[in-house]
């Protein structure tokens, strides 16, 4: 991901309230709204935030099912047994908040023995589709201290995501054979590109395919910053937020 910068499009303080803190907002709704809205809230939550969740789990010493079983536990106690308490969206990040709240429910977990009085064998949405566990047993071995680990996988999760919306606007544009020759790029700091490759390929000039990948680039930080503005309580947070993460990158 390129690196920040006040000029981003995502930085923009006048375009705030456009971002909003969708996932503190969606937290709220879960926890104050109806049983639809508390429900679809809920079910946006899980499939943004399960992996990091399900991995922390999972390096937290419980197997592949306890793990599924738990994560899917956590956010159904979000909501029918307010096991938030008094989440307020102006107090610090919601990437601390969630890891806070899921390690004092792992301590709770632990004294519980009977797995099937968790959440009542509620299933929010079926984790099975994903394979979870082939997905962490693929990550490559990183030596962090957990907490860490689960701000890598947060952001790595929020990128994967950042990249799916770009290809689905690609795509949208008739851009999409584009994209995918040139994702490589995106993620290229080093500033000693090869363009001929892509360029002969697409049929483009190798000025041509720099302009494009610039563009995406700046498509792509501008996408990750909305993301991020989603997740802390004002814009004074995203930038430093934005580095925090960058730097879980770092070995």
């Amino acid at each position: 991901m390129p690196e920040p910068s006040d000029q981003s499009p995502g930085f923009d303080r006048d375009r705030w309230a456009q971002f909003s803190a969708t996932s503190w907002t969606n937290l709220i709704a879960a926890r104050e709204g109806n049983a639809d809205a508390a429900q679809a809230a809920l079910e946006k939550l899980c499939r943004s935030y399960w992996y990091p969740l399900y991995a922390h789990v999972r390096r937290r010493g419980f197997d592949a099912d306890n793990a599924q079983d738990l994560t899917q536990d956590f956010f159904y106690r979000i909501i029918r047994e307010n096991y938030l308490g008094s989440a307020d969206r102006t107090k610090g990040k919601f990437r601390s908040f969630l890891l806070a709240a899921l390690d004092h429910f792992l301590l709770d977990a632990r004294k519980r023995a009977n797995a099937q009085k968790r959440g009542g064998g509620q299933v929010i949405f079926s984790l099975d589709d994903e394979d979870p566990e082939t997905r962490f047993q693929n990550e490559p071995t990183v030596d962090m201290p957990p907490e860490k680990l689960f701000t890598r996988q947060w952001f790595l999760t929020l990128y994967d995501q950042v990249l799916l919306q770009l290809r689905e606007e690609c795509v949208a544009a008739g851009k999409g054979g584009q994209f995918d020759a040139l994702k490589a790029f995106l993620t290229d700091d080093t500033g000693f590109r090869d363009y001929a490759a892509p360029a002969a390929k697409l049929g483009m000039t190798t000025n041509a395919v720099a302009v494009a990948v610039h563009r995406l680039r700046e498509k792509c930080r501008d996408l990750m910053y909305v993301e991020i503005a989603r997740t802390v309580a004002s814009p004074d947070e995203l930038e430093s937020e934005v580095r925090h993460l960058l730097s879980t990158l770092e070995r």
